[in-house]
């Protein structure tokens, strides 16, 4: 059976499935079929070398992973196979009262953070950081492994103080509670480890074999935990691919993979080449694009898959050209592919405005993959309350909704609004401009927050329709007649068979026959608060490879000359990934 599983590999991949004592680390490059190596890896063991399943351990990023790889190995057990986290909450289960947690804790999610560190931020009276950040920079702290009486001594910024003031209390608060964060399931599991040798040569011993996907993906904790747990039998395997490590905003460490040589230094690495996904064409480019980077390994890939056809680029006039331009070439080629086999890729999350509005204009059904609609995202909808109240001071939806955004801000809203008669005769941008300073609507997000930077992106570009819309009524009127588009698609047949649209970082571990990159201009990819940055610059230079490499036949980059974004029109430069391209053929 085992033969037969080897002859389903390739010659890279048997030598990594067959390396099975000792530390290894599988460089897989994109659609190189590192999920089979894995699966083959551990069925190896197991038939080959009778390694009891019950010894080993794989750790994946999401249990959608996790489920997929259980799946497709057919195993009724292992000693383990999930998330970090979910791996980590057993083991506290089971031995956390030696640190004093109640096997009985709490695991807060997002929302339950959030109430509580709104509470803390209430009882020491800070008006100056939103939750978000301190959530941000709390759950940083954490996953550098820094406590909070450690703080101070590491971070002397301006808001350090009041960060770690806030992130003593907000332990307090969650002891108080019986309750962990996500972070703390990691971490306590590493204080335990630390702080009792006889913990940590139970679980070494009982889990001999460590498998860990997405390697690049991991943080300091993380590795940690790594690390504590296979320096006995250092039967470690880490499989990953560092040209796609777009997730230094999570934590992501890619210096991990130095780390790991240092601390197991007969560590083998194998490289995983030949790729089931793309053109030679395709995969040639992404090389020639990714191969600038400096401070990580990237891997020449090639195929059996053909040459392909070319990659096309299209220089459009303005954004809303670009937009028409991929609504027609879908068109053209649906007549050969369903809707699916589509998906549009951009880097930021406002620049779905246009691409959503063109599609809605050519009857295009879409589905936006781990998104919202733009004028279904929480801030433009707020801000749209704002506006809707002026227009119409009756208005009670609106009214309720303002209400829930801040007493004290529905209050100063209402007195603007009776101060003001003719703020129905504004420009729709001035009025934006008002809500803005009377509201102080801007100081719930902190651009500090990469979560909070999206949505601020999100607010300049619904300035950018404004622009095109001065009249108050008009602008409504506009947004109405998309919403209703919006509706109308949801109920149409086609809408769970549309085009994808997500961001580049939505699109990593997905394919599609065709993609299409837009915006691939200075300032959007790369994104302008990377430029004076190597490592950020680097990032971003991934992130592009990524989206190239999720195509599968065909792959178009487009960028405009001109592009009303983010609430002001300038001229666009192309961006510098693809300006050394020389024989472009410009359709």
């Amino acid at each position: 059976m085992l033969d037969n599983l080897f002859a389903e590999l390739n010659s890279q991949q048997i030598e990594a499935v067959k390396y099975v004592k000792g530390p290894s680390i599988i460089l897989a490059g994109a659609g190189s079929g590192k999920t089979r190596v894995l699966i083959y890896k551990v069925r190896h063991l197991i038939n080959n070398h009778k390694i009891s399943p019950l010894e080993i351990v794989m750790i994946t990023f999401t249990n959608k992973a996790a489920n997929e790889m259980k799946e497709r190995m057919g195993l009724k057990k292992l000693g383990y196979i999930g998330t970090f986290h979910s791996f980590c909450c057993m083991i506290l289960r089971r031995d956390g009262h030696r640190l004093g947690i109640d096997p009985q804790f709490t695991i807060f999610d997002d929302d339950d953070q959030t109430t509580l560190i709104k509470k803390v931020i209430k009882k020491l009276d800070i008006k100056k950081f939103s939750p978000g950040f301190f959530l941000n920079r709390i759950s940083a702290a954490k996953n550098q492994y820094i406590a909070p009486d450690r703080y101070l001594e590491l971070f002397s910024d301006y808001s350090a103080p009041l960060i770690a003031e806030a992130y003593a209390l907000y332990e307090t608060e969650l002891k108080k509670n019986n309750a962990l964060d996500f972070d703390d399931l990691i971490v306590e599991v590493v204080k335990l480890f630390l702080k009792n040798k006889d913990i940590t040569d139970k679980y070494q011993h009982r889990y001999r074999y460590l498998l860990v996907d997405e390697f690049q993906d991991t943080n300091y904790i993380q590795y940690l935990l790594t690390k504590l747990l296979a320096e006995k039998y250092k039967n470690l395997t880490g499989v990953g691919d560092f040209s796609q490590s777009i997730y230094s905003w999570r934590g992501a460490d890619m210096r991990n993979l130095e780390k790991f040589r240092e601390d197991f230094p007969e560590t083998k690495i194998f490289n995983l080449e030949q790729n089931y996904r793309s053109t030679q064409t395709i995969l040639d480019f992404a090389y020639e694009v990714i191969s600038k980077n400096q401070t990580h390994p990237v891997l020449d890939l090639f195929t059996k898959n053909g040459q392909g056809d070319e990659i096309e680029y299209y220089e459009a006039e303005n954004e809303e050209e670009e937009a028409i331009f991929v609504a027609n070439k879908i068109k053209e080629l649906n007549n050969k592919l369903v809707l699916p086999s589509f998906a549009v890729l951009y880097r930021t999350n406002a620049q779905s405005r246009v691409i959503e509005e063109a599609f809605l204009h050519y009857s295009l059904p879409y589905i936006l993959v781990g998104g919202t609609r733009f004028y279904e995202r929480k801030e433009i909808k707020d801000l749209l309350a704002y506006l809707r109240m002026i227009a119409n001071p009756k208005d009670e939806i609106s009214r309720d909704r303002i209400k829930k955004i801040g007493k004290k801000r529905f209050e100063k809203f209402v007195e603007f609004i009776k101060s003001n008669k003719t703020l129905n005769h504004t420009e729709t941008i001035d009025l934006m401009e008002k809500i803005f300073k009377e509201t102080r609507y801007l100081e719930l997000y902190n651009p500090d927050n990469e979560e909070d930077f999206a949505r601020l992106e999100n607010i300049k570009e619904l300035k950018s329709v404004a622009m095109r819309f001065p009249k108050l009524t008009g602008f409504l009127e506009q947004v109405a007649l998309v919403e209703s588009e919006y509706f109308a698609g949801e109920k149409s047949s086609n809408a769970k068979n549309g085009i994808r649209l997500m961001t580049l970082h939505q699109a990593k571990g997905l394919e599609f026959p065709v993609v299409f990159i837009v915006g691939v201009e200075e300032g959007i990819l790369p994104h302008s608060r990377s430029l004076d940055d190597l490592h950020a610059l680097e990032e971003e230079r991934r992130l592009f490879y990524v989206g190239i490499t999720r195509a599968k036949q065909r792959l178009y980059i487009t960028y405009a000359n001109k592009r009303f974004i983010f609430g002001r029109g300038s001229f666009s430069v192309k961006s510098r990934f693809i300006e050394t391209e020389e024989n472009i053929d410009y359709s």
